[in-house]
């Protein structure tokens, strides 16, 4: 199983910024938050994704990795 773009995840562009990418994934969180959600497989799939994204997009180092 291939894992879809973090960029593509999060909706941001390649050249976004720190707090661009910041922003999109509070978004996804507050959005798709199993306590929001509660009993919804998708929306705790689609948070663990969005999560997983950001961690790797918002340090530096992973980010430059990924890249």
């Amino acid at each position: 199983m291939s894992k879809r773009d973090f960029y593509e995840i999060l909706g941001v562009a390649r050249t976004a910024t720190e707090q661009d990418i910041k922003s999109a994934y509070r978004k996804m969180a507050l959005k798709f938050h199993p306590d929001r959600n509660p009993g919804d497989k998708a929306a705790e799939e689609s948070f663990k994704e969005a999560a997983e994204a950001y961690a790797v997009l918002a340090d530096g180092d992973k980010r430059a990795r990924y890249d």
